[in-house]
């Protein structure tokens, strides 16, 4: 019977090291580099995203610039960028993430005058030419929310 209970402490024991040496441990350098950090824009509700290389490569962010697109009217230009940049709140106001640098990406509300195919008709958001993400950007927002912790 001695045996026996020794055999099993044996095995706990065992069980036991092999738990503790599945924890892991980190280095340094994966303590301290999150894959996002959010800093707060000063003056604003907004947050500012600063993604790793590696988290935008995981999260396969993609980005397309604001264009100018004939207006419904057909007399005047109207800022275009592509209905997948387009997200939604809870409460239906509409927004997209710019990219102001690589890596960096902020919440910026827009006014949708019109889904036209593929293209969101604005009347009010970014200008021309910057850069919205079109791919990644619900994720993104699960960032910035917290949602990811």
């Amino acid at each position: 019977m001695q045996r026996r209970s020794r055999w099993i402490v044996s095995v706990l024991i065992v069980a036991a090291l092999s738990l503790a040496a599945c924890g892991g441990s980190t280095s340094a350098d994966e303590e301290t580099s999150a894959p996002a950090v959010l800093e707060q824009i000063e003056g604003s509700d907004l947050m500012r995203i600063t993604l790793t290389e590696e988290a935008a490569s995981r999260l396969d962010i993609q980005t397309a610039t604001v264009q100018e697109g004939q207006a419904a009217d057909g007399s005047t230009q109207q800022t275009t960028i592509p209905y997948a940049a387009v997200l939604y709140e809870p409460d239906g106001v509409t927004f997209t993430y710019t990219s102001p640098e690589p890596l960096v990406f902020v919440r910026q509300p827009i006014t949708v005058d019109r889904i036209d195919g593929d293209l969101a008709f604005l009347t009010d958001g970014p200008p021309t030419g910057t850069a919205v993400v079109v791919v990644g950007a619900a994720e993104l927002y699960g960032t910035e929310l917290g949602i990811d912790q």
